[in-house]
């Protein structure tokens, strides 16, 4: 079996794939402080909530945007489980063709998401990853990736709302009943979360403007579950993308 961690800003998730069958996926918060000890207890913890144990875990790869706990993730794989992890990164193969001005400069969750992404639909192809950013990766019909945009995330834009003025409280992100608000809280609820969805109706309008033709649109990541229903734009939902896109490049680089 093979460990699965993609390293988010917010969240950590982990996955195990059996012959490409994912058999868990767990989401954790991010720790920037916490030590390798510490994250092999919670591969310990999602592991035995599921069944399983180290001796299960024949290989590893993780993906990362939070340099400063790689390494301690790293750290913690091989402390555990005994195996040494692919880190998605310079030297890693992952086949795929990057036409932005600088591909060193792609992170390596978007990377992850396109090679899943490529593989399991038709493109061309816009991947909409909603986590502490809302990222927009486009891949044209012949499989390359043009770029995308990047723009503040649902929690993040939140927090900045609440921090910067005296009186809006705290909210949970629970839709409203109706769209016009007639409270505060349900006001701020329906904000956000239409807004959103609105901001990714009109972004996905613009780069097909932009294409020139029309893309599938697929979203992933923590929030996408609560905006991808509010969206006009007919798109996927698939929150293992980034689980299938690591599974993908561990086959990649294993069989090479």
């Amino acid at each position: 079996m093979i460990l699965a961690i993609d390293i988010g800003n917010t969240n950590i998730v982990m996955g195990c794939f059996d012959n490409n069958k994912i058999l868990f996926r767990e989401r954790v918060s991010t720790q920037l402080t916490a030590t390798d000890l510490e994250y092999a207890v919670t591969i310990k913890t999602a592991l035995d909530m599921n069944g399983l144990t180290p001796d299960h875990i024949e290989g590893a790869i993780m993906s990362s945007v939070v340099p400063t706990v790689t390494n301690t993730f790293k750290r913690a794989i091989e402390k555990y489980c005994g195996v040494k992890p692919l880190v998605v990164g310079p030297g890693i193969k992952t086949g795929l063709s990057i036409r932005i001005d600088n591909p060193a400069q792609l992170g390596s969750d978007l990377v992850v998401d396109a090679v899943a992404g490529i593989h399991e639909y038709p493109c061309p192809l816009i991947i909409i990853d909603m986590g502490t950013a809302t990222t927009f990766s486009v891949i044209d019909s012949n499989h390359n990736y043009l770029g995308g945009l990047i723009t503040t995330g649902m929690s993040v834009s939140t927090e900045a709302l609440i921090s910067r003025t005296s009186q809006l409280p705290r909210i949970s992100f629970d839709l409203p009943k109706r769209v016009i608000g007639t409270n505060t809280i349900d006001c701020i609820k329906s904000g956000i979360m239409h807004g959103n969805a609105a901001m990714i109706d009109g972004i996905v309008t613009r780069i097909q403007e932009d294409m020139g033709e029309i893309p599938t649109v697929v979203a992933t990541g923590g929030l996408a579950p609560l905006i991808a229903p509010l969206c006009k734009t007919k798109l996927i939902l698939d929150d293992e993308l980034l689980l299938k896109g690591l599974m993908l490049i561990y086959n990649k680089n294993i069989d090479a």
